[in-house]
């Protein structure tokens, strides 16, 4: 069943990010993941003003998203996001 990744992002050094941003792409495509959102505009309807880059990704499923999340790729990407950004990542089974 397919998963979701959601991802909220607080970037606080947009070059050292840059390079998270060039690496995570290709750590995501090599666990069947794709983007459906990255970075757009947002609105809010309901709730608490959001002023963070929201990331949707999709994932073939659970297993799949949490196997890109271990895997040594992203691990790589996540280490050059270290210090750049304050990250939340959550994923969540499709319907």
């Amino acid at each position: 069943m397919t998963a979701y990744a959601i991802v909220r992002v607080t970037v606080t050094d947009p070059e050292r990010y840059a390079a998270y941003m060039a690496l995570s792409p290709g750590a995501i495509e090599a666990y069947g993941g794709r983007f459906v959102a990255r970075g757009g505009a947002t609105e809010v309807l309901e709730g608490e003003p959001e002023d963070r880059r929201i990331v949707l990704v999709e994932f073939p499923s659970m297993e799949a998203a949490r196997t890109f999340y271990d895997s040594p790729e992203y691990r790589e990407a996540r280490a050059a996001r270290d210090g750049a950004a304050v990250m939340e990542m959550l994923i969540v089974e499709g319907v």
